[in-house]
């Protein structure tokens, strides 16, 4: 159960409640000049889908905010589908293979 005081959930906006799998995101990946940078804690599921739809480029240049990563098509589309399930839903993602550049 929730509480008014539980952190939200920058993606789906649903609140996150003590003992749901969570985890922070870092708005501009490590990798990409980020380390030390701005975090954030999304749900486990919000995270994981973040991630199998964008690179590490891709978040730095384009989606280094919650407000870009929701105005993105899928992400988007995956936000307002899981905003309307319980804040502790969890299932599996399918990870996405993104093309590797060579």
């Amino acid at each position: 159960m929730s509480d008014e005081s539980d952190p939200i959930c920058p993606l789906c906006l649903r609140p996150i409640p003590p003992g749901v799998r969570q985890s922070r995101h870092h708005l501009v990946p490590r990798l990409r000049g980020g380390k030390g940078g701005e975090t954030v804690l999304l749900h486990q599921i919000c995270h994981s889908t973040i991630h199998a739809h964008l690179s590490e480029t891709d978040l730095a240049r384009s989606y280094a905010t919650p407000e870009a990563l929701r105005a993105h098509p899928e992400i988007g589309r995956f936000a307002a589908w899981v905003a309307r399930r319980p804040p502790d839903f969890y299932a599996p993602q399918q990870m996405k293979r993104r093309a590797r550049r060579r």
